[in-house]
């Protein structure tokens, strides 16, 4: 098991990462919690809860169930959630415990974050997305309408604990989703990480917790060294927004219906690298490689049916656009990005109808 600490501004917090690592929260029984709540779906409580519970030594936590998906990202859920929590007496001095992907980490984290204007809450994360990404760093949110993550606050758990035994519960689909996360924090951080990539990623599968273990860890580093030099997204933060942008407008463009949120990543990233290139910031062989390790993930959704002018309109919704202008993170070459403002509008275009030609196996 690895550590590693992430400074916020009023306090530091460990990533446990590894095998073992729920046996870090027997640390939060000296903190003196009036109450311990988990809030996680059933499905995932029926397979793991009973390991949870030994490894942590919170027996006599509760649980609090949300069905999982999108539309438990909703401010009526966080009124649910809370209306719950008073019911079973949770105080000023409750803890809550987000155990679960990235619906259940960015719900809970936002629960915590205005339950009594605040308690102390705890994300153990459940995929791959989740344990490299979306738990560390303390961005907590819901949807609202189709906006995702438009209501939201910047609120650090107290600890990260990411045991990757739960990964082997994990749909081939899903689990591939995840990875293409850790191409992005690959392609962010360059070699080694990316090259170890390149010679492992295609062979990757739920099972092999030892091959994984240490490439996640690796990978979850990426995004700790990140949010340690910008918690609250002024400049440097924004490039772990790699591939995003293009990839929201995927996922709204279809409801949220025909991708998973790392699947909508793996064309962003494919999208945006075609933007590199055509804006000579990014080389072909650069390109190349990095393009090839996507397609090494496996299979991607169709995007050549979906309507070119519908996906670019909604481009400057991105969150992180200011004054309507896109904050682009494009590639300049593997382990180099660069933050870019003034893409012509004509120029994101044709990188979209370029990747919306290429055929994925």
């Amino acid at each position: 098991m690895k550590r590693f600490s992430v400074t916020a501004r009023s306090f530091q917090y460990d990533v446990a990462m590894g095998r073992g690592a729920w046996r870090a929260l027997r640390e939060s029984r000296r903190a003196g919690y009036s109450n311990i709540f988990v809030i996680t779906e059933e499905p995932l409580w029926k397979r793991w809860g009973k390991m949870f519970l030994r490894d942590s030594g919170l027996k006599n936590a509760r649980t609090l169930f949300v069905p999982a998906g999108e539309n438990s990202k909703s401010l009526k859920m966080v009124g649910h959630v809370a209306a719950r929590l008073l019911e079973s007496g949770a105080d000023r001095r409750a803890l809550l415990i987000a155990l679960g992907g990235g619906v259940v980490g960015d719900l809970g984290g936002f629960v915590a974050s205005t339950y009594m204007r605040g308690i102390d809450f705890i994300q153990a994360p459940t995929t791959i997305v989740g344990q490299v990404d979306s738990a560390i760093g303390g961005k907590t949110g819901v949807n609202l309408g189709a906006m995702k993550n438009l209501v939201g606050a910047f609120y650090p758990p107290r600890m990260v604990v990411a045991e990757p035994i739960v990964l082997t519960s994990m749909s081939p689909r899903a689990f591939r989703s995840g990875l293409y996360e850790v191409v992005k924090h690959g392609i962010l951080a360059g070699n080694p990480l990316f090259h170890e990539l390149e010679t492992k990623i295609g062979g990757m599968s739920p099972e092999d917790v030892k091959t994984l273990e240490p490439v996640l860890a690796v990978a979850a580093k990426v995004k700790v060294d990140v949010v340690n030099r910008d918690e609250r997204e002024a400049r440097l933060r924004l490039v772990l927004n790699l591939g995003h942008t293009f990839g929201h407008a995927l996922e709204e463009a279809t409801a949220y219906r025909r991708f998973t949120h790392g699947e909508a990543v793996g064309w962003g990233l494919l999208a945006v690298m075609r933007l590199g290139v055509r804006l000579k910031l990014l080389g072909g062989r650069d390109a190349a490689r990095m393009a090839e390790l996507v397609r090494q993930v496996g299979p991607l959704p169709r995007i050549n049916d979906l309507d070119p002018k519908r996906v670019l309109g909604l481009l400057s919704r991105d969150k992180k656009a200011i004054g309507g202008r896109i904050q682009w993170v494009i590639p300049e070459r593997i382990g180099r990005v660069r933050i870019v403002s003034d893409v012509r509008p004509a120029v994101a275009a044709a990188a979209f109808l370029d990747v919306q030609q290429i055929v994925l196996p």
